[in-house]
This record gives structure tokens, C-alpha cells and sequence, in this order.
């Protein structure tokens, strides 16, 4: 599964970790896959579930 940055980052501002956010967006690709960031994700408290991309029509 892939999750866009930006989701990632619009979740942590919205619980006020603005830290986090700036480091999320220095730090990961702009399309993060699931399967290789899993434990960044737990750390982060975040449900890739909950962020991913919605597939195309």
C-alpha cells in the first residue's frame, strides 16, 4: 500500500505535532510505501488504513 506524504503530514499537524510534520516532510518520499515504513507509522501512532490513497476510477 502507498500513502502520499502529504497525509501523513496533515494527520500529525492535526494533532498539533508540528515537529513531527517538518521532519515527515524533510525526511520521507513524497509517496511512502507501507511495507517498508511500518514501524515509522507505529511510532507515529498512525493506521495506514486511515491514510491511504484512495485507488482511481
Amino acid at each position: 500500500m502507498r500513502i502520499a506524504r502529504y497525509r501523513i503530514v496533515a494527520a500529525l499537524r492535526e494533532r498539533g505535532q508540528q515537529t513531527r510534520a517538518d521532519w515527515v516532510e524533510r525526511e520521507l518520499p513524497e509517496r511512502m510505501d507501507t511495507d517498508k515504513h511500518v514501524g515509522l507509522l507505529a511510532t507515529l501512532r498512525l493506521d495506514p488504513a486511515d491514510l491511504a490513497d484512495m485507488p482511481s476510477p
